[in-house]
């Protein structure tokens, strides 16, 4: 299928900032460079929701680091204790933020259906595999151990990010499944957009869309060299969760695929592998967008319905 026009006018304008070399593609910078160039695109994409209640909080990671987060709640949610989406924003576990994705996350809780927690774990190169997983890990403990104080409830919680986020959020449930003394935290569903599911492997999507639809092939190479210590971390199911021994007994999933984005095929395989392992799986695809289509509402009218269909999907799980 061919792009959405207005997403593919948006992506000649990005190409001819390559061009004229106004821009360079994500790979070609330093980590400094490129997290600033992406919180700068960012504003291209969306502007933040202003009547949205934003909290910010302190999570304690297990080495004391102390993690910025925000808790996000629609005026219109009713009192606490209040259903709840621990979402982790996408960036190649190199660039992203709080701030790149704040007007997703207010308009994911505008809907009031949830109150919605993010988290900004440690970043690479400084911090390398597995510190993003651990620190996602003591986000969902924190949940556990101290959301009642904050009129959440534990008891009706969701995993959930996109791209790098959303393999943080299923390697999460497979930890709540397997590991529960690392992770007490049993999630009612999770939500998988666009996923990193397998870091090892090159399949026919990477060539396909290697360069020219945001993500490319060669930047995805670069954010796994600047995450993984060794090669033999790439292979880690806590980075790969495709190649999870046993991915039984998991939490719901809807997974949900950009029809342009080198990241297509492996998140479909892992889908289907959800599946053949017994577990409930809702598999959705815009096959005319790119990858980051979650944070393009104010560019692409029809990603109104794309949160609308997560939303619903989510409360559906949350208060059954």
């Amino acid at each position: 299928m061919a792009l959405v026009p207005e997403l593919e006018a948006f992506l000649e304008l990005v190409e001819f900032g390559r061009l004229t070399g106004k821009s360079r593609a994500m790979h070609q910078q330093t980590p400094e460079q490129a997290r600033a160039d992406f919180e700068l695109a960012s504003l291209a994409l969306d502007q933040p929701l202003e009547h949205i209640q934003c909290q910010a909080l302190g999570i304690a990671a297990r080495d004391g680091w102390t993690l910025p987060a925000r808790l996000y709640r629609a005026p219109t949610l009713g009192a606490g204790p209040q259903p709840t989406l621990l979402y982790f924003h996408g960036g190649g576990y190199v660039v992203g933020s709080l701030d790149s994705h704040d007007a997703l996350c207010r308009r994911l809780a505008a809907h009031g259906r949830f109150a919605l927690l993010t988290v900004d774990y440690r970043l690479a190169p400084e911090w390398r595999f597995p510190t993003a997983v651990e620190d996602a890990c003591d986000a969902a403990n924190w949940l556990l151990r101290e959301g009642a104080a904050h009129d959440l409830d534990p008891a009706r919680a969701a995993f959930a990010g996109d791209s790098v986020g959303a393999s943080l959020a299923t390697v999460l449930a497979i930890i709540a499944a397997r590991e529960p003394a690392q992770l007490a935290l049993v999630p009612k569903a999770q939500v998988l957009v666009y996923p990193v599911a397998d870091a090892t492997t090159k399949r026919p999507s990477h060539r396909d869309f290697a360069e020219g639809y945001l993500l490319e092939t060669a930047t995805l190479d670069w954010f796994y060299q600047h995450y993984a210590r060794t090669p033999e971390d790439l292979a880690n199911w806590r980075c790969s969760p495709l190649l999870a021994p046993d991915l039984g007994g998991l939490a719901p999933a809807l997974v949900y695929l950009a029809g342009h984005d080198p990241l297509h095929d492996e998140g479909l395989v892992y889908a289907q592998k959800l599946e053949q392992a017994g577990n409930e799986v809702k598999l959705l695809s815009q096959p005319g967008m790119t990858h980051d289509f979650l944070r393009m509402a104010g560019l692409l009218c029809e990603v109104e319905g794309v949160h609308r269909e997560l939303v619903d999907w989510l409360a559906q799980k949350l208060e059954a």
